[in-house]
């Protein structure tokens, strides 16, 4: 009689994993939506070449592998990665930012281990890390929202935005190669108070416009995070993950915030609603840390996991030298998983007590 061995993911629903996986890549949809209205077309630009790369990188592996292309395609594990690495990715980067990071990503960190389940990190924070650390001016060049360019420089359209992209592809078609068109950029909110100049947050968010139009957390940027929000929530619904994970980071990322505000000095790390509702926060809590395969299994185990995750985002936020931090503390957490299943899963039937636990019950009351 042969014994089945399965790795995780473990699904406690009747949904397979491919149906999963689309309910994922249903939920980033306002995410996508939020990003693109406030930051042009780029972000879509980079959901579709990583969706491309991923999707050959994952047959090519296959193939080689000798295993059935189409039958693992079809899981949509791959195109779930390339979009998450999209959606993180800056708009208008160039066009081998997201190749380099997506092969990365699914040949490196996913099929280098084994493929789905087997690998230790999420592939796409292993992409995005790779990216960030090799590539820091092209991952820190953020286009400015919409509503902040200038009047004399119109915001880049579809095919703006593609000529800005893949400058092959203008030249192809004009024979000449485009060196005007560009994008205007501006600093990150989270950049922007990792490298205030003595301002005070009041006068930070009157002079900066990021801030001057009432925005809480950057024009543009909350509006990307409560989208998020929302299809985190949606999936919340539909049961795909269990509320422990998220509710812990976002609680202990509030918890951090708020006691290392100082009311808004110059030093200020920011208030509880920024270091939320800017960045990847949100992103990160519904989409990144409720990976099943490398986060903690047990509903105690996720509340750990997830709260030492947004002390970590906090950390390097305010102390280190990357402003929004989920990528790599996603990662260093994906180093401890294994520790914290160890000491939280219960206990499996007929396993042996500990020897504490079986002389105090051979004592008798």
């Amino acid at each position: 009689m042969a014994l089945l061995k399965l790795t995780s993911p473990h699904a406690h629903t009747a949904q397979s994993t491919a149906d999963v996986m689309k309910l994922v890549l249903l939920a980033t949809i306002p995410g996508l939506v939020a990003l693109t209205v406030f930051f042009g077309w780029g972000t879509i630009i980079n959901v579709f070449i990583a969706a491309a790369v991923a999707l050959i990188c994952e047959a090519s592996v296959m193939g080689l592998r000798k295993r059935p292309v189409m039958f693992y395609l079809k899981d949509n594990s791959a195109l779930v990665t390339a979009v998450l690495l999209g959606l993180a990715l800056p708009p208008l980067a160039p066009w081998w930012i997201p190749v380099v990071g997506t092969f990365f990503a699914i040949v490196i960190a996913k099929h280098l281990y084994g493929g789905l389940g087997y690998n230790p990190f999420n592939p796409a924070m292993v992409g995005y890390v790779v990216l960030l650390i090799s590539f820091p001016v092209q991952m820190t060049a953020w286009p400015a929202p919409a509503p902040l360019y200038p009047a004399e420089i119109d915001v880049p359209g579809l095919w703006q935005s593609l000529q800005i992209v893949l400058p092959f592809f203008n030249e192809a078609l004009t024979g000449t190669v485009s060196g005007s068109i560009d994008a205007y950029t501006a600093a990150t909110p989270l950049d922007t108070f990792k490298h205030n100049t003595g301002l005070l947050v009041e006068q930070l968010y009157k002079k900066d416009p990021l801030f001057n139009q009432g925005s809480w957390a950057g024009i543009g940027w909350e509006w990307a995070n409560f989208a998020f929000l929302a299809g985190g929530c949606f999936l919340l619904y539909r049961r795909v993950f269990t509320w422990h994970a998220p509710v812990a980071m976002l609680v202990s990322l509030t918890l951090c915030a708020a006691l290392f505000y100082d009311g808004g000095s110059s030093s200020s790390h920011g208030s509880p609603l920024l270091h939320l509702l800017s960045g990847g926060t949100m992103l990160g809590a519904f989409f990144i840390v409720t990976d099943p395969v490398t986060s903690a299994t047990s509903n105690k185990g996720r509340l750990i996991y997830g709260a030492l995750i947004g002390i970590l985002i906090f950390i390097i936020r305010s102390w280190g030298s990357y402003p929004d931090a989920v990528a790599f503390a996603v990662l260093l957490m994906n180093f401890a998983a294994p520790l914290i299943d160890n000491y939280t899963l219960p206990r499996t039937y007929g396993h042996k007590k500990s020897r504490k636990a079986t002389e105090k019950k051979d004592e008798g009351p």
